[in-house]
């Protein structure tokens, strides 16, 4: 039996428990007015009317914390369902990029940018759970570049994420770091996620590329094992949309003049449209709230109005209000990496 209709089962008995709890006690005390009642009479029955009230603050207790399981079944329900249908806006760009190149490549790395609050890490965790989910039960490597000590030390960076990857060496290479993920590969996914990649000087993220990336890229591509089915995946993720704009080596589409696995340059994220708003609401009008698809046009003009024109983590902010969910809080559930 599934756990919400045990705990509905559950709630209905101590319902009814409470209920014939109270009727006792209630009879119980008219007994004690208007019965002629003997001093030790009087003395058994306030006994038992104590017991009685005993058993039904246990029984009140109980019923009081299987409506609090029933709430937050309830409320984990609706956040979870909001949040399947929120993938389903915007990014349209992106995702067909991102899945062009999974479904050519095992091995891909992918720059996500745009200006702050474009919901970068949104994406990021959107692309991963809804086309390669799998890819987040092997290992998965996340290094925030945005630390001060990124700024001015590469090798600060050579020294975590070969902590991360299990070597003691206290100042790696590249080239170990890169073997010993080249290694897991050859027996599971590998996910590699570089949050705050703008805070990196162009130099410093061009030798992540160059060093370690590109190395270990070429490895797993010349591999003659059965690893191929295995994706490793790298993304660096950039919060402040200037990354794009270096001299970095990116490819922005998938053809011929392509080197292989040579960095892909996603399109920069924009915000969202009314008519990507109006399509989302109308596809998904049957899972969506009242709240939402009630006068859909002045809906839509609202959130654009309360999001800068359709600012995306603006827009998804106020999406989530208008359904009474916190974004802030959600989000922290939803998103992974």
């Amino acid at each position: 039996m599934p756990l919400d209709q045990h705990l509905q089962r559950k709630r209905d008995e101590l319902q009814e428990q409470y209920e014939f709890l109270c009727e006792k006690i209630q009879s119980l005390n008219k007994s004690k007015i208007i019965e002629d009642l003997s001093p030790g009479e009087r003395f058994r029955l306030k006994k038992q009317i104590e017991e009685e009230e005993a058993n039904r603050e246990k029984v009140e207790q109980q019923l009081d914390k299987v409506k609090k399981q029933l709430e937050e079944l309830d409320k984990t329900a609706s956040s979870e369902s909001l949040y399947r249908t929120l993938i389903k806006l915007g990014y349209r760009q992106q995702v067909r990029v991102f899945r062009q190149l999974i479904e050519a490549e095992s091995v891909a790395c992918f720059l996500i940018h745009g200006s702050p609050e474009y919901g970068q890490r949104w994406l990021l965790n959107r692309l991963v759970v809804q086309y390669v989910p799998y890819c987040m039960t092997g290992k998965v490597v996340k290094v925030d570049l945005g630390r001060r000590v990124r700024r001015s030390d590469v090798s600060a960076l050579w020294r975590e994420l070969g902590g991360r990857v299990g070597l003691r060496e206290r100042q790696p290479s590249p080239s170990d770091i890169a073997e010993r993920v080249y290694q897991w590969w050859r027996t599971q996914n590998v996910l590699l996620v570089f949050h705050d990649a703008d805070c990196m000087p162009e130099p410093a993220l061009c030798e992540l590329l160059h060093n370690f990336w590109l190395p270990l890229a070429n490895k797993a591509r010349n591999s003659l094992s059965q690893a191929s089915k295995f994706k490793l995946l790298m993304f660096l993720v950039d919060y402040e949309g200037c990354v794009g704009d270096w001299t970095t080596p990116f490819a922005e589409k998938l053809d011929s003049t392509r080197e292989p696995h040579t960095p892909i340059r996603t399109p920069r994220i924009t915000e969202f449209s009314n008519n990507e708003l109006m399509n989302w609401i109308e596809d998904e009008y049957d899972k969506l709230p009242f709240e939402l698809t009630h006068k859909v046009d002045s809906t839509v003009q609202t959130i654009l109005d309360n999001s800068d024109n359709g600012i995306p983590e603006r827009a998804l902010y106020e999406i989530c209000d208008r359904c009474s969910c916190n974004w802030y809080e959600e989000s922290e559930k939803w998103l992974k990496l």
